[in-house]
Protein backbone atom coordinates (compact mmCIF):
# COMPACT_ATOMS: atom_id res chain seq x y z
CA UNK A 1 0.00 0.00 0.00
CA UNK A 2 1.20 3.49 -0.78
CA UNK A 3 0.94 6.25 1.80
CA UNK A 4 0.21 9.22 -0.39
CA UNK A 5 -2.76 10.63 -2.26
CA UNK A 6 -0.86 12.38 -5.03
CA UNK A 7 -2.87 10.73 -7.79
CA UNK A 8 -5.76 13.11 -7.03
CA UNK A 9 -5.77 16.14 -9.31
CA UNK A 10 -7.85 19.11 -8.20
CA UNK A 11 -7.55 20.51 -11.72
CA UNK A 12 -8.95 17.37 -13.36
CA UNK A 13 -11.17 18.12 -16.39
CA UNK A 14 -11.64 14.58 -17.72
CA UNK A 15 -15.45 14.70 -17.50
CA UNK A 16 -16.56 17.33 -20.01
CA UNK A 17 -20.07 17.70 -18.61
CA UNK A 18 -18.82 18.24 -15.06
CA UNK A 19 -16.02 20.55 -16.14
CA UNK A 20 -18.47 22.70 -18.11
CA UNK A 21 -20.95 22.75 -15.22
CA UNK A 22 -18.27 23.83 -12.75
CA UNK A 23 -17.27 26.62 -15.12
CA UNK A 24 -20.86 27.89 -15.04
CA UNK A 25 -20.97 27.62 -11.25
CA UNK A 26 -17.73 29.60 -10.89
CA UNK A 27 -19.31 32.44 -12.86
CA UNK A 28 -22.47 32.36 -10.77
CA UNK A 29 -20.70 31.90 -7.42
CA UNK A 30 -17.16 33.27 -7.85
CA UNK A 31 -16.47 32.91 -4.13
CA UNK A 32 -17.09 29.13 -4.20
CA UNK A 33 -14.33 26.52 -4.39
CA UNK A 34 -15.91 24.94 -7.51
CA UNK A 35 -13.18 22.42 -8.33
CA UNK A 36 -12.75 18.68 -7.76
CA UNK A 37 -12.94 18.34 -3.98
CA UNK A 38 -10.08 16.57 -2.17
CA UNK A 39 -10.62 14.07 0.61
CA UNK A 40 -10.37 15.18 4.21
CA UNK A 41 -9.01 13.52 7.33
CA UNK A 42 -6.34 11.10 8.49
CA UNK A 43 -3.80 9.76 6.03
CA UNK A 44 -4.10 6.16 7.32
CA UNK A 45 -7.66 5.94 8.59
CA UNK A 46 -9.40 3.11 10.41
CA UNK A 47 -12.63 4.45 8.95
CA UNK A 48 -13.08 5.68 5.38
CA UNK A 49 -16.44 7.30 4.64
CA UNK A 50 -17.49 7.34 0.99
CA UNK A 51 -20.21 9.79 -0.02
CA UNK A 52 -21.80 10.53 -3.38
CA UNK A 53 -20.50 13.89 -4.65
CA UNK A 54 -20.03 17.49 -3.47
CA UNK A 55 -23.18 19.49 -2.83
CA UNK A 56 -23.65 22.83 -4.58
CA UNK A 57 -23.68 24.96 -1.42
CA UNK A 58 -21.71 22.46 0.68
CA UNK A 59 -18.41 20.87 -0.34
CA UNK A 60 -18.46 22.59 -3.73
CA UNK A 61 -18.56 25.91 -1.89
CA UNK A 62 -16.13 25.11 0.94
CA UNK A 63 -13.75 22.63 -0.70
CA UNK A 64 -14.17 20.02 2.05
CA UNK A 65 -16.50 16.97 1.98
CA UNK A 66 -19.82 17.46 3.79
CA UNK A 67 -18.70 20.84 5.18
CA UNK A 68 -21.35 23.55 5.01
CA UNK A 69 -23.83 20.97 3.70
CA UNK A 70 -27.07 19.84 5.34
CA UNK A 71 -25.92 16.23 4.99
CA UNK A 72 -22.89 17.08 7.09
CA UNK A 73 -24.97 18.06 10.11
CA UNK A 74 -25.86 14.50 11.05
CA UNK A 75 -22.59 13.01 9.81
CA UNK A 76 -20.30 15.27 11.85
CA UNK A 77 -22.56 14.95 14.89
CA UNK A 78 -22.14 11.17 14.75
CA UNK A 79 -18.41 11.34 14.09
CA UNK A 80 -17.97 13.46 17.21
CA UNK A 81 -20.30 11.34 19.32
CA UNK A 82 -18.38 8.18 18.48
CA UNK A 83 -14.90 9.65 18.86
CA UNK A 84 -13.89 10.21 15.25
CA UNK A 85 -13.70 14.02 15.39
CA UNK A 86 -12.89 16.80 17.83
CA UNK A 87 -16.02 18.86 17.10
CA UNK A 88 -19.70 18.05 16.39
CA UNK A 89 -20.14 20.45 13.48
CA UNK A 90 -18.28 21.60 10.38
CA UNK A 91 -19.09 24.95 8.80
CA UNK A 92 -15.95 25.94 6.87
CA UNK A 93 -12.35 24.89 6.31
CA UNK A 94 -11.11 27.29 9.01
CA UNK A 95 -13.22 25.84 11.83
CA UNK A 96 -10.33 23.77 13.28
CA UNK A 97 -12.27 20.53 12.95
CA UNK A 98 -10.01 17.48 12.93
CA UNK A 99 -10.87 13.87 12.21
CA UNK A 100 -9.39 11.04 14.28
CA UNK A 101 -8.36 7.91 12.37
CA UNK A 102 -11.11 8.80 9.92
CA UNK A 103 -11.19 10.13 6.38
CA UNK A 104 -14.04 11.35 4.17
CA UNK A 105 -14.15 11.16 0.40
CA UNK A 106 -16.70 10.96 -2.42
CA UNK A 107 -17.37 8.56 -5.28
CA UNK A 108 -17.39 11.59 -7.60
CA UNK A 109 -15.19 14.57 -6.75
CA UNK A 110 -16.97 17.24 -8.83
CA UNK A 111 -20.38 18.79 -8.35
CA UNK A 112 -22.78 17.08 -10.81
CA UNK A 113 -25.90 18.78 -12.24
CA UNK A 114 -28.91 18.01 -10.02
CA UNK A 115 -26.53 16.02 -7.80
CA UNK A 116 -26.75 13.13 -10.28
CA UNK A 117 -23.48 11.91 -11.79
CA UNK A 118 -23.71 9.69 -14.85
CA UNK A 119 -22.02 6.34 -15.33
CA UNK A 120 -18.91 7.53 -17.16
CA UNK A 121 -18.29 10.21 -14.54
CA UNK A 122 -18.43 7.66 -11.73
CA UNK A 123 -16.13 5.41 -13.75
CA UNK A 124 -13.62 8.18 -14.49
CA UNK A 125 -13.40 9.13 -10.82
CA UNK A 126 -13.04 5.56 -9.61
CA UNK A 127 -9.24 5.66 -9.80
CA UNK A 128 -9.22 8.35 -7.12
CA UNK A 129 -11.39 6.20 -4.87
CA UNK A 130 -9.15 3.20 -5.52
CA UNK A 131 -6.16 5.22 -4.35
CA UNK A 132 -8.03 6.16 -1.17
CA UNK A 133 -8.79 2.50 -0.52
CA UNK A 134 -5.13 1.65 -1.03
CA UNK A 135 -4.23 4.00 1.83
CA UNK A 136 -6.49 2.78 4.61
CA UNK A 137 -5.41 0.52 7.46
CA UNK A 138 -5.34 -3.23 6.84
CA UNK A 139 -8.44 -3.86 8.98
CA UNK A 140 -10.21 -0.60 8.21
CA UNK A 141 -13.94 -0.07 7.84
CA UNK A 142 -15.41 1.49 4.71
CA UNK A 143 -18.74 3.23 5.29
CA UNK A 144 -20.65 3.65 2.04
CA UNK A 145 -23.33 6.33 2.12
CA UNK A 146 -25.87 5.30 -0.51
CA UNK A 147 -25.96 2.90 -3.42
CA UNK A 148 -23.69 4.89 -5.77
CA UNK A 149 -20.96 5.11 -3.14
CA UNK A 150 -21.40 1.40 -2.44
CA UNK A 151 -21.15 0.36 -6.10
CA UNK A 152 -18.18 2.66 -6.69
CA UNK A 153 -16.41 1.12 -3.69
CA UNK A 154 -17.09 -2.44 -4.86
CA UNK A 155 -15.75 -1.50 -8.29
CA UNK A 156 -12.65 0.17 -6.88
CA UNK A 157 -11.92 -2.94 -4.80
CA UNK A 158 -12.22 -5.07 -7.96
CA UNK A 159 -15.04 -7.10 -6.42
CA UNK A 160 -18.07 -8.62 -8.14
CA UNK A 161 -21.13 -6.36 -7.86
CA UNK A 162 -23.60 -9.26 -7.65
CA UNK A 163 -21.82 -10.58 -4.55
CA UNK A 164 -22.17 -7.27 -2.71
CA UNK A 165 -25.70 -5.89 -2.91
CA UNK A 166 -26.46 -2.57 -1.23
CA UNK A 167 -28.87 -2.56 1.71
CA UNK A 168 -28.93 -0.24 4.68
CA UNK A 169 -27.12 -1.94 7.55
CA UNK A 170 -25.38 -4.55 5.43
CA UNK A 171 -21.94 -5.58 6.68
CA UNK A 172 -19.47 -7.29 4.36
CA UNK A 173 -16.29 -8.76 5.84
CA UNK A 174 -13.72 -8.85 3.06
CA UNK A 175 -11.06 -11.53 2.68
CA UNK A 176 -8.28 -8.95 3.13
CA UNK A 177 -9.50 -8.00 6.62
CA UNK A 178 -11.36 -4.84 5.70
CA UNK A 179 -15.10 -4.36 6.17
CA UNK A 180 -17.76 -2.58 4.11
CA UNK A 181 -20.78 -1.16 5.95
CA UNK A 182 -23.74 0.27 4.05
CA UNK A 183 -25.97 3.12 5.11
CA UNK A 184 -28.54 5.29 3.45
CA UNK A 185 -27.00 8.66 2.62
CA UNK A 186 -27.49 11.28 5.34
CA UNK A 187 -29.00 13.69 2.81
CA UNK A 188 -31.64 16.27 3.64
CA UNK A 189 -34.22 14.27 1.69
CA UNK A 190 -33.47 11.00 3.49
CA UNK A 191 -33.44 12.52 6.96
CA UNK A 192 -36.57 14.64 6.40
CA UNK A 193 -38.54 11.69 5.05
CA UNK A 194 -37.25 9.51 7.92
CA UNK A 195 -35.77 7.02 5.48
CA UNK A 196 -32.69 7.56 7.62
CA UNK A 197 -33.34 8.50 11.24
CA UNK A 198 -30.79 9.64 13.79
CA UNK A 199 -31.23 6.32 15.62
CA UNK A 200 -30.61 4.35 12.41
CA UNK A 201 -27.43 6.29 11.70
CA UNK A 202 -26.30 6.01 15.31
CA UNK A 203 -26.76 2.23 15.10
CA UNK A 204 -24.49 2.19 12.04
CA UNK A 205 -21.77 3.89 14.06
CA UNK A 206 -22.33 1.55 17.00
CA UNK A 207 -21.60 -1.34 14.64
CA UNK A 208 -18.52 0.46 13.36
CA UNK A 209 -17.20 0.83 16.91
CA UNK A 210 -17.88 -2.85 17.67
CA UNK A 211 -15.94 -3.97 14.62
CA UNK A 212 -13.23 -1.39 15.27
CA UNK A 213 -12.39 -2.75 18.75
Amino acid sequence: MSNNHEIFNENCTQCARLSSFLSQIRQKYPEYYSKPVPSFGSDRPDLLIVGLAPGLHGANATGRPFTGDYAGILLYEMLHKHGFSNKPASSNTNDNLKLKKCRITNAVRCLPPENKPIGDEIKNCNRYLREELNNIEARAIILCLGVIAHKATVKALLLKQSDYQFKHGNIFKLSDGRTIIDSYHCSKYNTHTKRLTKKMFNDIFKNIKKINK
